[in-house]
């Protein structure tokens, strides 16, 4: 198992926290899912070097409003993105089985009018990856390589957990790296449905954490995959901590709040807090730069150090 057993066992607590609350509110269940489908383009392309900011994401997904000094193609990752992750949708709703044709229609919305040579099937030249230490698959081999992926996924030869499978998909996919452009997007969306057809949120991996994802992913490349499942499994943890937050609006106990705000109901410091949220000592969820809290959590680590 791949998993730190605290961290699995705060995301299983979660899970269950979220099972507890079906079915949602379909009102609150849409503006959720589209304030995080925002979320979700913005940073899956910031981390691909787009740079449109979240307010213009926005403006152009939502408004369809052209950004002054951006580029075509960073307007049509935003809107393509978009439309990638309703065919998402549409795949869990329909309890799909993912297959090889169902990333090709994902691959070529991704690309749609930003490549059309190669869009929506595998890459027929050799890539280099800069800063990678391993070499993709050669044209010739994706197809094979990708069959054999998709039997390993489905076979689940080292019985991994939901989530662990997910993960580590995401990474045996960008190793092979099979299209021309949009692996990463790809390989993010890939790493979504399966967790969503497990009935977890969306994987949302902030641009702010791109160096890390990156670089646990470089150590997964090379066989340790622990640092980068378990990195992961914590941003699982925040797209959890957000739709909790969302859908459990009557229990005040269970509202996100900042560290500072959380002293208010324990006798540490701000900066101690801190340093409890870095260990995973306190169960925290980070969103951009800043850890966050629930009461419950202090309460219940306060406690503990009584016992």
């Amino acid at each position: 198992m791949y998993l730190k057993e605290e961290v699995y066992k705060r995301i299983s607590q979660q899970k269950k926290q979220l099972d507890k609350l079906r079915p949602f509110p379909k009102c609150a269940l849409e503006r959720l899912r589209a304030r995080f489908r925002i979320l979700l383009t913005y940073n899956s392309n910031a981390i691909e070097g787009n740079t449109l900011s979240l307010s213009e994401t926005k403006l152009v997904v939502e408004e369809g409003i052209t950004i002054g000094g951006k580029t075509l193609r960073e307007h049509h990752e935003a809107i393509n993105h978009q439309k990638a992750l309703a065919l998402l949708e549409n795949f869990v709703s329909s309890k799909k089985i993912l297959a090889e044709e169902d990333l090709f229609a994902l691959h070529s919305i991704i690309l749609d009018n930003i490549i059309d040579d190669e869009r929506g099937m595998y890459r027929k030249r050799k890539v280099w990856i800069e800063g990678a230490s391993f070499l993709p698959v050669r044209p010739e081999l994706i197809s094979q390589k990708m069959k054999a992926f998709f039997q390993w996924l489905y076979d689940n030869p080292e019985h991994l957990h939901a989530i662990e499978l997910a993960f580590t998909a995401h990474e045996k996919f960008v190793f092979i790296h099979p299209f021309i452009d949009g692996n990463g997007r790809i390989a993010r969306l890939l790493t979504s449905v399966l967790l969503m057809q497990k009935g977890y949120p969306p994987l949302l991996i902030l641009k702010t954490e791109r160096q890390k994802y990156i670089r646990t992913l470089e150590t997964a490349h090379q066989g340790n995959y622990v640092p980068f499942v378990n990195f992961m499994a914590r941003c699982l943890e925040r797209s959890l901590a957000v739709y909790l937050d969302a859908l459990l609006t009557a229990d005040k106990t269970e509202e996100y709040i900042s560290l500072q705000d959380a002293t208010k109901y324990c006798s540490y410091s701000q900066e101690y807090l801190s340093l409890l949220a870095r260990k995973g000592a306190l169960e925290t969820v980070k969103f951009e730069r800043n850890w966050m809290t629930t009461k419950k959590a202090v309460e219940e680590y306060v406690k503990k150090q009584q016992n």
